[in-house]
This record gives C-alpha cells, structure tokens and sequence, in this order.
C-alpha cells in the first residue's frame, strides 16, 4: 500500500460575500413578506457572510459543476496539469441535475481528456467520501493521483420563486398563508462554493499533509430521515419520493426544495456526533490530547457549546485552542465546507511538521459521519 498525501488544496467561492442583510435581496420574500424566521435563525448560527453564486442584477454566474470545475483549475500549474488527472471524485448535496452524474458534468467542463470519475451522492459526508475514494484509489496503486471535491449550489434552491406555487395553493386553504418552518430554515443557513485536494503518493510542496486514516459511520438504521429534498416526509416518518407524487404536486408541495426537521436535528446530531468520534479515535488508539487542530463542520454556531459539552460528558474532550473554524465568514457550503475550512488552516502559516489535524463532518440527512487524520509533513 502507498501513503497517501494531500498535496494542494484550493477553493471557489463565488462573486463577493453577502451580508445577513442583504440575504433576503439575494433570496427574494415569499408571499412579499419578510420571513419570521430569519433573524431567529441567523442570530443562532452566527453567520456573518457567505457567497451565492448570483450577481448584483439577479442573474445566476455559475451552476454547481462550473463553481468546482473553478476550484480544480485552482489547483493546476506548470507542474501539474488539468491533463494530468488520472481520477475525478466529486461529492455534493445539490447536483445542477438528476443525471448526469456531478463529476461527469464536471469533467465536462474541464475537457482535459479520460480519466475515470466518481460522484457519491448524499449530503455533507458525500465531500468526505468523494476523499475517501481517491484516498483508497492512490493507496491502492490504482492511480498515481486523485482530485477530489465538495461543492455546493444551493441558492437557488432556496430563491422565493421556489416555493411560489406552494404559497398560492396555500391561499385557497387559509387566510395568511407561511412558509413552514423546516423549509424557511435552511434559507438561512446555507452558502454556495468548491474546494479541491489534489492527493499524490509522494509528498509535494511546502507543506504535504499525509492521510493517515478515515472512518465513516451511518445511524440510518436507526433514525429517519431529517434533512431531504426530493420528496416529503410523511406522519408516520416514511420518506415519500417524488416520483410517487402527481406532477402537479411538485411545485404545490415544494417537493424539490431542501427540508430540515429541526427537532430531529437537535435531539440527535451531537449525541450520535460524539458516539462515532468516540469510535473512530479509539479504533486507531488516538487521543484527544494528540489531536493539535480539530476542524468540526458545524451547520451553525448554535451547536458549537453544545458539542463541546457533549465530548466533555462522553470523555473525549478537545480543548477549545485547538478547534478551527471558519463558519462565520464562508457560511456553511456542505459538502464543499472541510476542503475550504482545510485550505485556509494550510495556508494560514501556523502549521508545523508533525502536527496533526482531525477533520470532522457530520450530515443530518439521516445522520452520518466521516472523519479524516491528517499529519503535516
């Protein structure tokens, strides 16, 4: 087996950051009204700015392939070439369309020659197995290099447009019609961008970062489902897709918008969170007191005290200097949000050789977890 080594690492975030303020402009009121949740969601996640890949006059600047083929070229120079690609693996939560697949789209974009691609499907986890495929591939001899993704494009799933038919349909039944609350609350929280690691089995540049290990967990067998698009969740928790569902109740039902059950969030994303750390590190005989830099993906800030005290009541307390994050000023972009967290520690100066860095990421789609040990070389 080789060791595995991320080599580079770049991000694209599109046009110029959005202030809380200037997110309902960007978004558009549903109904004309200003939503009620907003300044209750915001001042809980903390979220200063984030980026839409829309422009000042409206108009949408990048899909979700283009924002990660961007981020990709990012990565290319004399020495390392779009050509030189031997694998693509590209994960997100908002693919521009149900096929093709999202790599596919996005090495059609890049137009660098064959090479082989792989898209994992899912939520925030599916940027750190998009990793954990080109991570096995070059370890494996089966490449001699991988780019890997996370990428997300989501404002325009969450613009007022979206949900107008919806709305309308509410009207005939009531006499003030609103947005439920899982649908307004992700409009809030999430942002558009890319980021990409180029991993090689020889270690290159100033600072290399060898993968040590990565570990993934699933909970579906035992909670439903509480972050979907696609489909609508039923009394009983059965998640009813929309291909079972009469055309004209796409729209009337907002089945293509993301939803969030927030209850279920709350009662089980820490919990299961620390349950599959405590996992992960004892597996590979790691202790918290090793781990020099810890990258937690979190939604919102809302969460960050809350997890901690969870890992101080499970036993794997990581002390506060060592978390990084960087939440408030690129949003939360998903799948897309460890690769630029990691590309702002790496080139931040502060790393040291023989430091290591635990990546976290969680998903609530049907909670999920990935983690990733890295050393500085």
């Amino acid at each position: 087996m080789k060791e595995v080594y991320i080599n580079k690492i770049s991000k694209f975030l599109p046009n110029r950051p959005i202030s809380n303020d200037e997110m309902e402009e960007k978004l558009g009121t549903i109904n004309g009204k200003t939503s009620k949740g907003r300044r209750i969601v915001l001042r809980n996640n903390k979220i200063k700015t984030r980026y839409y890949a829309i422009d000042d006059n409206g108009n949408i600047t990048h899909n979700n392939a283009q924002l990660t083929k961007e981020a990709v070229v990012a990565l290319c120079d004399a020495d390392f070439k779009a050509e030189d690609i031997e694998l693509l693996s590209c994960g997100t939560s908002s693919p521009d369309q149900i096929l093709p697949s999202h790599a596919a789209m996005v090495h059609g974009f890049l137009k660098n020659g064959n090479l082989e691609i792989n898209s994992p499907s899912g939520a925030c986890v599916s940027g750190m197995n998009a990793l954990k495929y080109g991570y096995m591939s070059v370890k494996s001899g089966e490449t001699k290099n991988a780019v890997c993704t996370g990428s997300e494009r989501t404002s325009s799933w969450m613009m007022s447009d979206t949900f107008e038919e919806e709305v309308k349909h509410l009207e005939t039944l009531e006499d003030n019609p609103i947005l439920a609350f899982n649908k307004d609350f992700l409009r809030w929280m999430l942002s558009d961008g890319a980021g990409a690691f180029l991993l090689e089995s020889e270690p290159k540049g100033n600072h290399p970062l060898k993968i040590d290990w990565m570990e993934g967990y699933s909970y579906a067998h035992e909670i439903e489902a509480c972050m979907y698009a696609g489909g609508d969740k039923l009394e009983d928790g059965f998640l009813k897709p929309w291909s079972e569902y009469p055309s004209d109740q796409w729209s009337k039902k907002s089945l293509f918008a993301m939803k969030q059950d927030v209850k279920l969030l709350s009662e089980n994303i820490l919990v299961k969170g620390v349950d599959s750390l405590k996992m992960a590190i004892a597996k590979h005989d790691l202790k918290p007191e090793d781990i020099d830099y810890y990258l937690p993906h979190v939604s919102s800030y809302y969460f960050k005290d809350s997890l901690y005290k969870e890992m101080v009541a499970q036993g794997v307390e990581i002390p506060w200097e060592n978390w990084f994050m960087n939440l408030s000023k690129v949003g939360n972009v998903g799948a897309g949000s460890i690769y630029i967290m990691l590309e702002e520690l790496a080139n931040s100066g502060k790393l040291k050789k023989g430091e290591k860095i635990l990546l976290s990421v969680p998903e609530s789609a049907r909670f999920a977890y990935a983690y990733a040990l890295l050393t500085v070389c």
